[in-house]
């Protein structure tokens, strides 16, 4: 992200200046006076051009208002020529919040509505029903369509711009490695020892925004390619704090220093990749020990995936992985140290887990995690309220007709998640941090068809139930390990992606029972 620069005024003079240099000024000035009182004719055709240039955009833009609506198009604004809506999209973003950019314009057009972003007309749904008819219809109606620079950083053949086959081939092979039967037999002791691991390294004053991502990019490479944590894995995180700063940048590395650094990033993370991809390649075609991760399985695919296919697969999964839960981790506690009730809630449930253990140290297991539904209700109310993934791009692959409105082909749609999360007409207080209304016997139990954090369709995010499985291991960690108190006041902002803008610094105190792992 640019910084902005501050440009300071002009100074007084401490000392008058000599009547030759006033002299001087006055007799400028006036003669610039009596140019400036007898126009040109070259400033007289200039304004007559800048007024015809105003009359003729005026005009075009009626034009294209009057072309629209007999297109059947949602109303709404394209705002700007060339930039749209996209600068007030970013302000409202880069604030703790962004709802009055949606809010304004559903109040005025509704909750579908015409916008520009990113440079392409687009239709904003801020509608449940709408959303889940995209998400749906994927690779029938609708495609998948990001920014140019998130395209440009995962790579060609990652998971988010594969279609058709291929995609549904894909995705279901890395729901193989993120589902319950294999979380509970491999994923689950794997998660716990490196909570553990991390845990017993804090001191006093941790930013936990950052513990988390440690956490969870371990365990992410953990599942990918079988990798403990160490120097190698740590290197290539700090790689991917640059590339994930690039996502929503202007795609021109001449014009960007965020995206050049960005690019340079994602070529570090390419090449270490490639090495271990070729290194494993080798062993397995000698007859070595073959992993049990999902490197091992795209090497085995019978689609016969090159190097740098599985490369920019792995780049995409790391991101996930990396980005996302380390954030819903930050903001659980976040939410519920702000929610006194709620921690206190949280704990009860967990210390009556503890105290079954042998030892404070013992590994959790399945049947520990289906016992926490305290949890999986401040896991819900998070997702709900936080957004870490506030809505998906798609683009029209055919004239569509919706909820009486017709999108051309071609255009693209924004489905936010967000605006349906925090719609009142689907969640009482919906802006408030709740965890009860997710439990069964609540009477302000919210539809589950308008809860969607995860997306949905053929797209839906491979990883949720090893996210939540993941949340609910380092929360019982956490609490029956530490007391903790904010450091300093911070709060959350959504632009590029969703995080606390000081990464949420708090004081860890050890408890008495403590934690006394080890990473074998």
């Amino acid at each position: 992200m640019q910084k902005s620069i501050m440009m300071k005024g002009p100074t007084r003079c401490r000392t008058p200046p000599c009547a030759h240099s006033s002299l001087s000024i006055n007799s400028l000035s006036l003669s610039l006076y009596h140019q400036s009182s007898q126009p040109s004719s070259s400033s007289m055709a200039f304004s007559f051009i800048l007024l015809l240039s105003s009359v003729a955009a005026a005009f075009l833009l009626f034009i294209r208002r009057i072309r629209y609506r007999r297109m059947g198009l949602p109303p709404g604004s394209l705002g700007y020529p060339l930039i749209g809506e996209t600068l007030q999209l970013i302000k409202a973003y880069k604030t703790e919040n962004p709802e009055p950019f949606i809010d304004e314009r559903v109040a005025r057009y509704g909750s579908v509505f015409m916008t520009h972003l990113f440079g392409e007309p687009t239709i904003f749904s801020a509608d449940a029903e709408m959303n889940r008819f995209v998400l749906q219809n994927e690779g029938k109606l609708f495609e998948g369509s990001y920014p140019a620079s998130i395209c440009n950083l995962l790579g060609k053949h990652s998971l988010v711009l594969m279609k058709g086959s291929l995609h549904k081939r894909m995705h279901s092979l890395t729901m193989s490695f993120a589902n319950s039967s294999i979380i509970k037999d491999h994923l689950m002791l794997d998660i716990d020892r490196l909570v553990q691991f991390n845990l017993d390294s804090w001191s006093s004053r941790v930013l936990l925004m950052e513990e988390a991502k440690k956490i969870t990019f371990e365990l992410t490479v953990k599942q990918l390619m079988s990798f403990d944590p160490g120097e190698w894995s740590e290197r290539l995180r700090k790689e991917y704090i640059l590339v994930i700063e690039g996502f929503f940048s202007l795609p021109i590395p001449l014009f960007s220093t965020t995206y050049r650094k960005a690019i340079k990033a994602r070529r570090k993370v390419a090449e270490e990749l490639t090495v271990v991809v070729m290194k494993r390649r080798t062993e397995e075609e000698e007859g070595g020990e073959r992993k049990k991760d999902m490197l091992a399985a795209l090497l085995a695919a019978d689609e016969g995936f090159s190097d740098e296919e599985i490369v920019d697969f792995l780049v995409a999964i790391l991101v996930a992985g990396y980005e996302t839960t380390s954030t819903i981790m930050t903001l659980a506690v976040k939410f519920v140290t702000e929610t006194p009730l709620a921690l206190a809630q949280l704990k009860e449930e967990h210390e009556t887990i503890r105290v079954m253990k042998k030892s404070d140290s013992e590994s959790l297991e399945w049947s520990d995690y289906k016992s926490m539904p305290f949890t999986q209700c401040v896991v819900n109310e998070t997702l709900r309220i936080a957004n870490i993934i506030g809505g998906v791009f798609r683009r029209a692959m055919t004239d569509v007709e919706i909820k009486g409105y017709k999108i051309p082909k071609g255009w693209k749609v924004f489905s936010s998640f967000r605006a349906v999360h925090l719609d009142p007409n689907h969640f009482k207080d919906a802006r408030t941090f709740n965890p009860w209304r997710w439990q069964s016997n609540s009477v302000t139990r919210s539809p589950s068809n308008v809860f969607a954090p995860f997306g949905g369709g053929p797209r839906i995010c491979p990883g949720y139930e090893l996210a939540r499985v993941a949340l609910s291991v380092f929360l019982h960690r956490l609490v029956t390990g530490f007391s903790w108190v904010p450091a300093e006041q911070d709060k959350l902002v959504f632009f590029p992606t969703t995080r606390t803008q000081k990464r949420y610094p708090i004081i860890v105190k050890r408890r008495d029972c403590g934690l006394s792992s080890t990473l074998r």
